[in-house]
């Protein structure tokens, strides 16, 4: 993983280029610095020289980190896509994203320790779009600080879309329009959020896609990606997903709510492509 790059003009210093041109934060900057990972036409430098025309500047991102904290469990991944910077999962219901005190050893991250462990790569597991427990879909990790720092700029700059189909109660009078409400975390839960005029500004997308007796299918597009901002906002309209006991009611026809992240689309950070991924 070794990301280079031409300078393209004069009077400038590495700090500048690696900050402004490359949008590498001071943060991991100095991270780089104290591995040695920065070199100046293959040569290891002090990034604080000013630089010419011509020159190639190579930043490392090899350098190993301890991701002793995550136990290494074997589980299948469902890989839909993966390069030497990134990798892509097709995250099943009912398994957490997180290691925590109720699920130590058995989480999407406990099967990516172990396949990095498996591919000798030597780094944190870094999750760049966050997916519930019972929500499915496409999520992408980020192989080093440097692609996880990138990803999330797009997210804020809505560069980074997410859509995703939920199976909501009821028959919406509305079938296509936006959910503009601003959420927060519920006054004394840990987990539940709740609508608030003081909470962050949340934006959904919606479309009914197909209608059944008392329920219906709804595709989603987030313009913000708030914690459980799709539950929060069709149980806000009366239409909270179906089976989900949190914002809801339990189903007799499903045991759990039906949420999907069927379709990411996103810019490479390093390729500078644009990259597509839909689940059939």
């Amino acid at each position: 993983m070794i990301l280079n790059y031409k300078v393209e003009n004069d009077f400038l210093t590495i700090n500048t280029i690696l900050k402004n041109k490359l949008q590498i934060s001071s943060r991991l900057l100095l991270k780089l610095i104290q591995t040695k990972s920065v070199t100046l036409n293959g040569k290891v430098c002090d990034t604080r020289h000013f630089v010419h025309i011509g020159d190639s500047i190579s930043i490392d991102f090899n350098y190993p980190e301890d991701n002793s904290n995550i136990i290494s469990t074997k589980m299948p991944l469902d890989i839909v896509y993966e390069d030497e910077w990134l990798l892509l999962l097709n995250k099943p219901a009912g398994i957490a994203v997180h290691p925590s005190m109720l699920h130590f050893d058995d989480t999407l991250s406990n099967g990516l320790k172990f396949y990095f462990d498996k591919i000798h790569l030597p780094k944190k597991i870094r999750p760049v779009n966050r997916l519930d427990f019972y929500t499915s879909g496409l999520i992408v990790f980020a192989k080093n600080e440097y692609v996880q720092e990138c990803l999330i700029k797009q997210m804020a700059n809505h560069t980074f879309q997410k859509e995703y189909i939920a199976l909501v109660s009821g028959i919406l009078d509305v079938k296509k329009g936006t959910i503009d409400q601003p959420i927060a975390r519920k006054p004394g839960s840990i987990m539940e959020r709740c609508i608030c005029p003081d909470g962050k500004k949340s934006v959904t997308h919606f479309e009914v896609l197909e209608e059944r007796e008392n329920s219906s299918f709804v595709k989603c597009l987030l313009e913000t990606g708030r914690t459980h901002q799709i539950r929060v906002h069709f149980a806000s309209i009366g239409h909270p997903l179906l089976g989900d006991d949190l914002y809801g009611d339990m189903s007799d026809f499903i045991d759990h709510y039906y949420l999907v992240c069927y379709h990411l689309s996103f810019i490479h950070p390093v390729y500078k492509k644009p990259l597509s991924f839909t689940l059939n």
